[in-house]
């Protein structure tokens, strides 16, 4: 790709993609964030819903919710979602705007296409049937969003048409929006799927691993781990051939891999995953021609009274900012959130920790209670601002947290290490519990380079 391509814009001459992880640091401040807000299993009968969250500290409505996208039937349980074009593909010989969010439903399989050419007022446009789904790939769940080479969207799904593993890949039109298929051809695939990331330059994708949704949607139980029923292994695929070229099992340390973030820098061979109940962090790189990972991060579990064993700090989310310079992630049973300087990839360390609830009974850095714990994560191009909600999916959430109060909140992030809560942000999401967030100019997980 040319670096030096000049910058999409839409019609209200906001930014389309960036062309380098560079020229995405220099990015205006996000005046508004989306957050995916769900219903599903809470015993409200109403519509998950695409909120719209005001965080222009200078707004009359700062951190509160102005617009909300209801979905239009019950029970989807709104989970990760993304754009139909990013950067990627916006400075590639695409003719496409990102004009649309795809928003699935983990539960109903069912995908909406949502428009954001009113920022601020996003419409439904378009609901891809999950059974339609589920007849033209085989797979259902879909999980994780990205466009991909080729004008299309690609989203890891969890399961087969019945639940079941193994899942796969399913592709949309990303003009259209028709479903195209399985992206990976139904060939050779992993036994569990999740998360994804891929570097165009390097030709090649890392998928990781949860667990079928046969068996996470029943609940958490310890003895579907010693079964084998959750992953512990990573994926290396041919993005081009698309096919798996290399699986590491990372073990009894990497148990349930879950988010995986490469580095920004379109050239770099190394990144991250966090493997949630191992409580391990792990970073990939190449060597010798092949994948290796190594673990960089232990977070120890800890006795409590009245849990059956010693309770995990449970990564479950993370972020590196756009220079790489900084790794977030939140252990979602501990409730603790962690900044590591990450410069030397190798040995991270740790520069910032807030406690922002929890079960294992550590006072919180927070003046407001704070039930659940810190989950998902988004962080702002310039690395400033990081925001972060605390439902993680429902079922868990009921089994962990039965009194779960959904909250979003605001941190500040010294870019010399460091990071302190905003105490004038809190968003209380009442009835719904606030999962996924992005920005609409594009973000730290969203953003891919060519």
């Amino acid at each position: 790709m040319d670096q030096h391509t000049h910058q999409h814009h839409d019609h209200e001459g906001q930014q389309i993609g960036y062309a380098s992880p560079k020229e995405a640091l220099q990015a205006p401040p996000e005046e508004i964030v989306y957050v995916a807000a769900l219903h599903t299993n809470t015993g409200v009968e109403e519509p998950d819903f695409l909120a719209v969250v005001d965080v222009n500290p200078r707004s009359d409505t700062y951190s509160q919710i102005i617009h909300r996208t209801p979905m239009p039937g019950l029970n989807d349980e709104l989970h990760h979602f993304g754009w139909q074009v990013c950067s990627s593909a916006c400075h590639s010989t695409t003719s496409l705007q990102r004009e649309h969010l795809v928003v699935p439903g983990v539960a109903s399989t069912n995908i909406h296409i949502v428009s954001v050419a009113d920022p601020r007022r996003p419409e439904l446009v378009k609901v891809i049937d999950g059974e339609a789904i589920k007849r033209k790939t085989g797979l259902s769940a879909p999980h994780t969003v990205h466009c991909m080479p080729g004008d299309v969207v690609v989203m890891s799904m969890l399961g087969d048409a019945n639940g079941d593993p193994p899942g796969g890949f399913a592709v949309l039109d990303a003009s259209t929006f028709d479903v195209l298929g399985r992206w990976d051809n139904g060939g050779n695939t992993a036994q569990f799927n999740y998360d994804f990331w891929y570097q165009p330059r390097k030709n090649v994708m890392i998928s990781s691993e949860w667990t079928a949704p046969n068996v996470f949607s029943q609940g958490f139980n310890l003895e579907d781990v010693m079964a084998g029923k959750y992953g512990q292994s990573i994926h290396f695929w041919d993005l081009a051939d698309k096919r798996i070229t290399q699986t590491i099992d990372l073990g009894a340390d990497g148990l349930i891999p879950l988010e995986v973030r490469w580095q920004h820098n379109p050239d770099s061979e190394t990144g991250f995953v966090g493997a949630a109940l191992s409580s391990a962090m792990f970073r990939w790189r190449r060597e010798n021609g092949a994948w290796a990972a190594d673990k960089v991060i232990q977070v120890e579990p800890v006795e409590v009274e009245g849990w059956p064993f010693p309770v995990p700090g449970l990564i479950t989310d993370l972020v590196l900012s756009m220079d790489d310079k900084f790794l977030y992630f939140s252990n979602w049973l501990h409730g603790d959130l962690r900044q590591y300087d990450v410069s030397d990839p190798a040995n991270p360390k740790l520069t910032g920790q807030l406690w922002l609830g929890g079960v294992i009974g550590h006072p919180s850095d927070s003046s407001r209670p704070l039930t659940g714990g810190p989950q998902m994560l988004q962080l702002s191009m310039d690395g400033r601002r990081l925001y972060l909600t605390n439902s993680l999916y429902s079922v868990w959430d009921n089994q962990f947290y039965p009194d779960l109060q959904s909250w979003m909140l605001k941190i500040d992030c010294d870019p010399n290490g460091g990071m302190t809560i905003d105490e004038s942000f809190y968003v209380d999401f009442g009835t719904a519990r606030g999962h996924e967030i992005h920005l609409p100019g594009g973000d730290c997980t969203t953003e891919i380079f060519q």
